[in-house]
């Protein structure tokens, strides 16, 4: 009995030392999922340096940094007038004033177009710090406009978070369609369009029976959801939240401490979509980032 004692005290020691280690890696990988996630919201195609979202109206365009132009750019960034944009259905042409110099993929232009029905990848603009693209939403062309010098680049400290638990890493199960299905997603524009869901993942959460239709991607699952800190704790429109494809028996993991803003949280000139209603959860999911500035 006497022998029995220490080597139970050592098991337990050896025991908890395990379970110790395996949160502090957890929590170290997290950790680094995070700060890659925060170097994507600083890099040149993030959301940070968005400076202006400009819909195009049918015609002439004008832009530049006067108020006088139909588009203007942020003060002081470009000529006064720098030239027009002339939308004609859905293709979109430039025309840049002498003197201007403005870049189309790290070439000089005087015109071109930008944008058309067969567009597959968007066309690169720049002048100086500025970098701009044309981006279509349903009927709506318009132009997104970066600033590499943007003010909120200069103030961002990182996103605040819940503490990483990994009792919020959690099993669901996924519930598949008879058929394919489309279920709508609206964005902050109004703009409903259908995306494709291969059914829904059904979990728990502190007893209470939870699901969320997912949106299919190539390589897994996109999940727009809200909860009961919303609006409190976190973005008020909800949270993104990314997943594998099921194993084998239909499991999928939900690592809600890798739960994410939608770039609205950080910018006005995004086009965020929205959770639809039977992705509102009654329960209070504290993992991952929580509200980002004043909204």
């Amino acid at each position: 009995m006497k022998i029995l004692q220490p080597l139970l005290l050592i098991a337990i020691m050896v025991t908890a030392t395990s379970s110790y280690s395996q949160k502090t890696d957890y929590k170290k990988e997290i950790d680094t999922w995070h700060k890659k996630r925060e170097e994507k919201l600083k890099a040149e195609n993030g959301w940070l340096n968005l400076a202006g979202l400009y819909w195009l109206k049918e015609g002439k365009n004008t832009f530049g940094s006067s108020d006088k132009n139909q588009i203007q750019f942020p003060e002081g960034t470009i000529d006064d007038f720098a030239g027009y944009f002339e939308r004609i259905g859905t293709t979109v042409k430039i025309v840049v004033n002498k003197e201007v110099l403005i870049n189309l993929n790290g070439k000089p232009i005087d015109e071109a177009i930008v944008f058309h029905p067969d567009s597959i990848k968007p066309l690169a603009l720049s002048h100086k710090d500025l970098r701009w693209t044309i981006i279509k939403r349903e009927d709506r062309i318009g132009i997104r406009l970066r600033n590499l010098k943007s003010p909120l680049l200069e103030s961002f400290h990182g996103v605040e978070r819940f503490p990483v638990d990994a009792n919020w890493k959690i099993e669901a199960t996924l519930v598949k369609t008879d058929q394919p299905i489309e279920i709508p997603i609206t964005n902050v524009l109004g703009q409903t369009t259908k995306e494709k869901s291969s059914g829904k993942l059904v979990f728990t959460v502190n007893n209470e029976k939870c699901s969320l239709d997912v949106l299919d991607e190539e390589d897994g699952f996109f999940i727009l959801f809200g909860d009961e800190t919303n609006g409190d704790q976190t973005y008020p429109a909800g949270r993104f939240l990314s997943a594998s494809k099921p194993d084998k028996n239909g499991k999928v993991i939900l690592d809600f401490n890798k739960a994410t803003n939608p770039p609205c949280a950080f910018t006005a000139y995004a086009t965020c979509p929205l959770p639809p209603i039977q992705n509102r959860l009654p329960v209070a999911i504290k993992a991952g980032e929580k509200v980002f500035g004043e909204h």
